[in-house]
């Protein structure tokens, strides 16, 4: 990427910040002469949930600057400690990572699905949840979904695992059903091992009779 005869390129991380480095041309025609450059650290909101964390930037020396706030940057070069803090406008941010911003792949969304106990049906909330989630795949352009079946500990650990695949096939089903290419559709079973609300064996657990649905 090209900006203002400057070379562009921008490294995201934890959906929240990401950094450009600024490459000015060289002062001398030499070949072996190595430009000057510097990089741009800048804190942006996470585009899906539109907070924004904090950034901790640090220099080879070990010297730092907290980013806190939406826009916040500094300007790092080689051999010196962060510049202070500053904010960078809206214009500024799309300038110098607008293609970076519109290029990157969309964040990974999970969702949960409640079930009956002891079976594979869903409660009616999680019912409606499944519409949701169908609505939200479709406008993916090409969507890679996993499916994982979970149990709560009643019954025995080997037929929850069985109960669980259950649980998992019959979603997927009905996401290919609904048009989404099974290829990219995965469906497994943890059974009772991994339970969000540990318990004992033989308790019943609504939170644990669940599918996740990952959708990347």
């Amino acid at each position: 990427m090209r900006l203002a005869s400057a070379a562009l390129v921008v490294v995201f991380a934890c959906g929240c910040y990401c950094g450009a480095r600024i490459v000015q041309p060289a002062a001398s025609s030499s070949p072996s002469a190595p430009p000057p450059s510097h990089d741009i650290v800048a804190l942006l909101p996470d585009p899906d949930t539109k907070k924004v964390g904090h950034a901790i930037v640090s220099s080879l020396a070990g010297e730092s600057v907290e980013l806190s706030d939406k826009g916040a940057a500094t300007r790092l070069v080689i051999g010196e400690r962060p510049s202070p803090p500053f904010r960078l406008s809206e214009s500024q941010v799309e300038q110098l990572f607008g293609d970076a911003l519109a290029a990157r792949p969309p964040a990974p969304r999970h969702f949960l699905l409640y079930f009956q106990s002891g079976s594979n049906q869903l409660m009616p909330e999680s019912e409606r949840r499944l519409a949701e989630i169908l609505i939200f795949v479709s406008r993916r352009s090409v969507p890679d979904v996993t499916v994982i079946g979970h149990t709560d500990t009643t019954g025995s650990a080997q037929a929850n695992i069985v109960l669980g695949q259950s649980r998992a096939t019959m979603i997927r089903d009905r996401l290919v059903a609904a048009g989404l290419d099974g290829n990219f559709v995965s469906a497994a079973s943890h059974g009772e091992a991994d339970a969000l609300v540990p318990t004992p064996d033989e308790t019943p657990e609504p939170k644990n009779r669940r599918v996740e649905v990952s959708v990347r």
